[in-house]
């Protein structure tokens, strides 16, 4: 794109450039120049800097300058620098960090991305995370990002850590948990929840040690972000996959979900068949409330197909809970000392308390062959409704 193109662009999508900055008075200006070759449409949020850097924004009357008494973190100033875009009409922002790691002249890549979509998207710049100069615990921290991310989310990326992105200002969240730097995974995460695409597009990154100065404090910030993702996990679990299905399901018809979702979907047959034979495992197995958690988490230990595993192991569904806690005392039985006809009385929960031995060793007996029974008989179901070629 011509420098024209991107200026129109700019001003047609209604895109603004939002720098959040503290204390970084060696390359603010640096920053703020380069962006003003594109485009005047700039907020500058000043997160309580104690150096230059409200002087250095006082030489610039012709953009939006937000002053905050305090560091409260990068992401409270990220947050009221949208909420001030939105203030003003703009529809996108795109946030380049003010510490000179981003190069203003990748901006035109963003507003490209966008162009070309035929509709919202979260863009994030994709540095070259392998080149010289990078640091390694920010490369071993951005595959750690971006494993939690496609967990969470379902989306594979390579890069989920760069500040350098474009926002859909009427899509994101209105309101979050957290204020500094694991606000960046926070947003990214729930918005793709809402169902908007979140795509990387290749930027340049610097980290030159003489210029760049890090916020980022290794212990503390490391084990914020992951409090962070230890709930978005559970989110994800407990809520954002049995949602996205219970909803896929509502939209199709029930043979056509079988065929799109069930027949169609990743893996082979015999990926399927084991993905079953794991929900109904677990499906029957003794772990009462954590069966969702454990489906899934083992569904991408082992790379099998989660939904499949995760409808399998609704085999435990209420109504039926009394029969398997009387099947597995049943099977449980013969292996221990103990009343044979224990299951005539009525099944409660001292009663499993009381046989928790012989209800433990039946469960194991039960989860196993039914498991077993399930992923054979769907192995073959599935190779004659959609075989395989050899």
């Amino acid at each position: 794109m011509t420098l024209p193109e991107v200026r129109n662009a700019i001003s047609e999508k209604k895109i603004c450039i939002l720098i959040p900055t503290y204390n970084n008075e060696k390359t603010l200006k640096r920053v703020i120049d380069g962006v003003l070759d594109y485009t005047g449409n700039i907020i500058a949020v000043n997160d309580g800097s104690t150096d230059s850097t409200s002087e250095i924004l006082a030489s610039y009357p012709q953009i939006t300058i937000i002053s905050l008494p305090e560091n409260k973190g990068k992401g409270n100033g990220l947050k009221t620098g949208f909420r001030k875009a939105k203030e003003l009409g703009y529809h996108y922002a795109i946030t380049i960090d003010s510490d000179g790691q981003h190069y203003p002249d990748d901006i035109p890549v963003f507003v490209e991305a966008l162009l070309q979509e035929n509709e919202d998207v979260l863009l994030i710049g994709n540095r070259n995370m392998s080149q010289d100069g990078i640091p390694k615990k920010s490369s071993f921290g951005n595959r750690f990002s971006n494993f939690w991310f496609w967990f969470e989310t379902g989306i594979k990326l390579e890069d989920t850590q760069s500040g350098y992105r474009l926002y859909p200002l009427l899509k994101i969240p209105k309101k979050y948990f957290t204020p500094k730097f694991e606000f960046e995974i926070e947003i990214i995460v729930r918005t793709a929840w809402r169902h908007v695409p979140v795509k990387n597009v290749p930027v340049k990154v610097l980290y030159d040690p003489a210029e760049r100065v890090s916020h980022f404090r290794p212990f503390k910030d490391f084990t914020r972000i992951s409090i962070l993702n230890t709930i978005l996990v559970t989110i994800t679990l407990l809520y954002i996959i049995p949602r996205n299905f219970v909803n896929n399901f509502k939209k199709k018809s029930f043979k056509r979900f079988l065929k799109e979702d069930v027949l169609e979907s990743d893996g082979s047959n015999r990926t399927k068949a084991f993905s079953i034979a794991l929900g109904v495992f677990i499906g029957f197995s003794p772990f009462w409330g954590f069966h969702t958690l454990l489906v899934i988490s083992l569904s991408v230990l082992f790379k099998l197909n989660k939904v499949l595993a995760f409808v399998a192991s609704n085999v435990s569904l209420p109504p039926f809970i009394p029969f398997i806690i009387a099947a597995s005392l049943y099977l449980g039985s013969p292996f221990v000392h103990g009343e044979s006809n224990i299951i005539s009385g009525e099944l409660n929960f001292e009663l499993i308390k009381n046989n928790l031995l012989q209800y433990l060793i039946g469960s194991c007996i039960l989860a196993t062959s039914m498991s077993a029974l399930a992923g054979i008989a769907s192995f073959f179901l599935l190779n004659k409704l959609s075989p395989e070629n050899d």
